[in-house]
């Protein structure tokens, strides 16, 4: 099988390439930006350039049996483009759908197309997670991107009968992870107290390698082929349990206030961080019996693996 990567040097595409040298006889080429790249001279590379709507990728795409493609305008807190769907209307929507109409007229067997939970929503009601036969609702125009792409991509494969497969994770964690959940470790490390005891919501998560893992199966299971799935790792989280257990992989004790819960949302929501209350109180449940069942798919680490592994990265970083 010859495997092309994109977004390859990003913190999904450069595990993926990392587990797919080391676990599988695939041949794989990382699609990367530009010549000045920071991958190992052992990656093979073609360079494409941006992701847009006018890319040719027909050299990329020689011989390749499957695509895996990550490469997206990424969701950013705040985004200050004057028109934010249509920037990511033109890259997600129009440079992935030029991409797969390219791969579909090369050959291409599959298309394995990273998206994004934000397609179902932004939250669930406590222990009603989603599932894929939800009616997609997304609000933020990257969800409403990744959504009219996944749209798109199943329309091209009823048309040319090129395989797809769309793999919607939740919040992905792993070594290197930045953001919020970076800015939490550090939080944890320095021992800050923090307003977050008595949260009660659950939340999902997925560890980098669970969520390499289910996309690799998605490269070569039958049963995978024009399916959607969700992921996480199977076990759900408060956001006053997450914080104990960062904490204690860090080998630090978490000091967790007893604030209550609507009071601090509604501080929050004073402060202009509504957005930062729903993550931090809302829930975000996804079931992934779909992929158990289909695909026979299940997480190879626990959470608590995931996370010492997240830490352990981010310790090493502050020797």
């Amino acid at each position: 099988m010859n495997i092309l990567v994109t977004g390859a040097t990003g913190f999904v595409g450069r595990q993926l390439l990392e587990t797919l040298g080391s676990q599988t006889q695939a041949t794989v080429v990382a699609a990367i930006r530009s010549n000045n790249n920071t991958l190992s001279e052992k990656v093979k590379t073609v360079t494409v350039g941006d992701l847009g709507p006018d890319n040719s990728w027909y050299e990329a795409l020689d011989n390749i049996d499957t695509i895996i493609h990550t490469a997206a305008r990424v969701h950013v807190m705040n985004d200050d483009s004057k028109d934010p769907l249509s920037e990511f209307r033109k890259v997600n929507v129009e440079g992935t759908l030029n991409l797969a109409r390219q791969a579909a007229k090369t050959g291409v067997k599959r298309f394995v197309f990273l998206s994004s939970i934000k397609v179902n929503g932004e939250s669930t009601s406590l222990n009603l997670p989603f599932t894929e036969d939800d009616l997609a609702a997304p609000i933020d125009p990257y969800g409403i991107s990744k959504y009219e792409t996944e749209v798109g991509l199943f329309k091209l494969a009823d048309e040319t009968g090129m395989e797809v497969v769309s793999i919607r994770p939740t919040l992905v964690y792993g070594p290197s992870v930045k953001a919020n959940f970076f800015n939490m470790m550090k939080w944890l490390y320095r021992g800050l107290p923090l307003p977050f005891g008595l949260i009660k919501n659950k939340r999902s998560l997925v560890a980098l390698d669970n969520l390499v893992d289910l996309i690799i199966t998605c490269t070569e299971h039958p049963k995978a082929a024009n399916q959607v799935f969700l992921v996480s790792d199977g076990e759900d989280l408060s956001t006053s349990d997450l914080l104990r257990r960062v904490a204690k992989a860090l080998d630090k004790t978490a000091y967790l206030l007893p604030v209550n819960q609507k009071l601090l949302e509604i501080l929050l929501s004073f402060l202009g961080k509504r957005n930062l209350a729903q993550r931090l109180c809302g829930s975000l449940q996804v079931d992934i019996s779909k992929a158990k069942k289909v695909l026979n798919w299940v997480p190879p680490i626990s959470v608590d693996e995931g996370l010492i592994k997240t830490t352990q990265h981010f310790i090493g970083t502050k020797n």
